[in-house]
């Protein structure tokens, strides 16, 4: 069973202009391997999606994810959704002139289009999630697909008994402190998400994405307390 954590506003935390200044510093820190999860991303969907794909990015906010994408895919068109408009405002300006391939919009899954489309990712946004909005969120992202696209979701999960949990916090914000962030902002990071973000062992998160309808999900990202999986609607 994960621990529940006590409730936050992390959308606030995101429209914070000081905190999403910093963004694009934190994720290549705290998360191993965060660009090669982007360029494996690209392939996994390239498996199924067609040349000419629009994908659903759901938690698009920053715009690294988008970036990634559009670059390595120049003929992909992108709905990015994300509820911080200060982050979307970010994800423009990341972007410069690839934002032309892409529609970015203010809210959650719900105020995405129907689509369908041929392929989504949803990565490093789901363990802000309860686990029931979490399984109506990945279950509207599954209505949202063709049949059979491709789903890839990344996002913090680990082992959650009372001896595994702090032993893998302690490795994230270590591996964040070797990776070159300040010593104190690491462990501000690791009590934030200790107390406040939705943990869920990978084997739950896995059922999640059965639960909603998605077939075969497979991990194909394992680095410290990040795990990831591809799945098909």
């Amino acid at each position: 069973m994960s621990l529940e954590p006590a409730p936050i506003d992390f959308l606030a935390a995101f429209e914070n202009p000081e905190m999403v200044a910093r963004y694009t510093e934190g994720p290549p820190r705290f998360v191993p391997g965060y660009g090669d999860l982007h360029r494996m991303t690209g392939v996994l969907l390239a498996e199924r999606a067609p040349r000419d794909a629009t994908v659903l990015v759901v938690g698009a906010g920053g715009g690294l994810e988008l970036k990634a994408l559009a670059e390595a895919h120049p003929e992909w068109r992108f709905v990015g959704v994300d509820p911080a408009a200060e982050m979307l405002r970010l994800a423009e300006r990341t972007l410069g002139p690839l934002a032309a391939r892409v529609q970015l919009v203010q809210g959650v899954v719900d105020d995405a289009p129907d689509g369908p489309f041929d392929a989504a990712t949803c990565l490093l946004t789901l363990h802000f999630l309860d686990a029931v909005e979490r399984r109506r969120t990945v279950g509207e992202i599954r209505r949202r697909l063709k049949p059979k696209a491709p789903f890839v979701a990344a996002h913090s999960s680990f082992p959650q008994t009372p001896a595994e949990r702090p032993v893998w916090l302690s490795r994230y914000a270590a591996f964040a402190i070797a990776s070159g962030a300040d010593p104190a902002d690491a462990e501000t990071a690791r009590k934030s998400v200790d107390a406040h973000v939705r943990l869920f062992e990978p084997a739950q998160d896995e059922a999640i994405l059965r639960e909603a309808g998605f077939s075969d999900p497979s991990l194909f990202y394992a680095a410290f307390t990040w795990r990831g999986w591809v799945a098909y609607a």
